[in-house]
């Protein structure tokens, strides 16, 4: 049985290494996942590389809707848990799993009707669109294995598991890596392969493994083992619950996507080579990002279950760790971007021009990495303590109407070229950062009484 984790005693430090390094480790294996993909579609043609792009973006809608309902089952169950709730708890959890059901269903029906519409956005018509809805035709089917395996992974969160998603992210990655050539290609002489479906449907056979795994450590976990009654049915009253705390974060991810290509509408003006610049820049930051991201992951149930249990100096000293370790963490990332940021964007071009250009970038963002970290632990401090709104409203401010405002200030007025582009986008943070600030400010005065004690060492 999984056993779950009492964040609510014992150090704190210790209960973040605990959970943002596996938590980290999955997001390394998710991001290689992707780039196996990648190389394939790469070995088939262009247009199936492009189509793979393009389909991904429409994707990520879905994707979206997981991780919202991810924040949203870590925050409810993981406070339940903390106020010594079990039986809430599990119908909470039993809801949620039916919320991702139901949910899927919807996205896939609704996914299938409005695909064609989506990828006229983003593409133009051609070989690489018609490889991108045949993608996006063969993973709509395995919506269910994505968005239930988010929300069960969710469940586990607020338990403290983090080890299970990252066992089940590498074994995913393997398994991809073995399917990916076997339903492309085939077995010479014994059976065909499908071409460029091949990786869609190595997706869906991989993360339909994924999903069954996480489920199973759910309904394995001290959650699901207490006596309370498990409740399937759906349940107006957790629905509104869980459909109040997924849906901000969901389009906050959204919003997310749509700043993409408001940066891509100032860079196409460069050319080419600007746009491969940033689109590698997001690569390597990325990758940069990933410990931050696991301390920021971590902050979220540790928070949920103080929070629950009414240990506010625990809350206070959470966010404030979690923002003290991820300053240093990204101040040393931001060192290794501003040395070696040429060298990192080579590894995936030799055009000097991309390479130029990608470095102005990885510099300029080097010094906002911690930033991003401190506005990252915002984000699940608001979302632990059932507030996820908020995180919109920076969002809607940050990714789009600052980045549009400044980018076009640096660009279009001060006539800054590509540099206005990446100033446009680190004052962007900066001053969403500030927003964040004081929206948390405010939330914690009203639940925690404050987060005075915080800014003390």
């Amino acid at each position: 049985m999984s056993q779950s984790r009492d964040l609510t005693t014992g150090p704190v430090s210790g209960h973040f290494r605990t959970l943002a390094v596996p938590m980290a480790i999955g997001m390394v294996f998710t991001t290689l996942y992707n780039v196996v993909d990648t190389f394939y579609a790469g070995m088939i043609s262009t247009d199936a590389q492009a189509g793979l792009a393009i389909s991904f973006q429409v994707f990520f809608v879905m994707i979206a809707f997981g991780f919202g309902l991810n924040a949203a089952l870590n925050a409810l169950v993981g406070k339940a848990l903390g106020e010594k709730r079990g039986g809430q708890a599990k119908r909470i959890a039993c809801q949620g799993i039916t919320y991702s059901i139901l949910a899927s269903a919807v996205l896939a029906v609704v996914g299938f009707i409005a695909m064609p519409y989506m990828l006229a956005i983003v593409s133009e018509p051609g070989a690489y669109r018609a490889a991108g809805q045949s993608y996006l035709q063969v993973l709509l089917f395995a919506a269910p294995s994505f968005l239930v395996a988010f929300s069960a992974n969710g469940i586990l969160g607020a338990q403290g598991d983090m080890k299970s998603m990252q066992h089940a992210q590498i074994a995913s990655f393997f398994v991809n890596l073995g399917l990916n050539p076997l339903f492309i290609f085939g077995i010479p002489g014994v059976i065909d392969g499908i071409g460029f479906n091949g990786i869609a449907l190595s997706t869906a056979v991989s993360q339909t493994g994924v999903m069954v795994f996480i489920l199973y450590r759910v309904f394995t976990s001290d959650v699901m083992a207490h006596k309370q009654t498990a409740v399937f049915r759906p349940r107006a009253k957790w629905i509104n619950q869980i459909t109040q705390q997924a849906l901000p974060t969901s389009f906050t991810m959204i919003v997310m996507m749509l700043a993409g290509f408001v940066v891509q509408y100032f860079l196409k003006g460069f050319g080419g080579a600007a746009v491969a610049a940033y689109g590698i820049g997001l690569r390597v930051e990325q990758l940069v990002l990933l410990p931050g991201f696991g301390l920021t992951g971590a902050l979220l149930p540790i928070v949920a279950q103080n929070f629950g249990a009414g240990n506010f100096d625990r809350v206070r000293e959470a966010l404030w760790f979690c923002c003290k370790a991820g300053i240093v963490l990204m101040f040393c990332g931001s060192v290794v971007l501003w040395v070696a940021a040429p060298y990192a964007v080579a590894v995936f071009s030799d055009d000097p021009e991309v390479i130029r250009i990608g470095a102005q970038y990885l510099r300029v963002d080097g010094f906002i990495l911690p930033v991003y970290i401190v506005l990252f632990a915002m984000n699940s401090f608001l979302q632990a303590l059932q507030k996820p709104v908020y995180t919109l409203w920076v969002g809607i401010y940050r990714q789009g109407l600052a980045v549009f405002c400044f980018s076009w200030l640096f660009v279009r007025v001060l006539d800054l070229g590509t540099w206005g582009v990446w100033f446009g986008i680190a004052v962007a943070v900066v001053s969403g950062l500030g927003l964040s600030l004081w929206l948390s400010a405010r939330v914690a005065s009203q639940q925690i009484g404050g987060w005075r004690a915080w800014v003390q060492p």
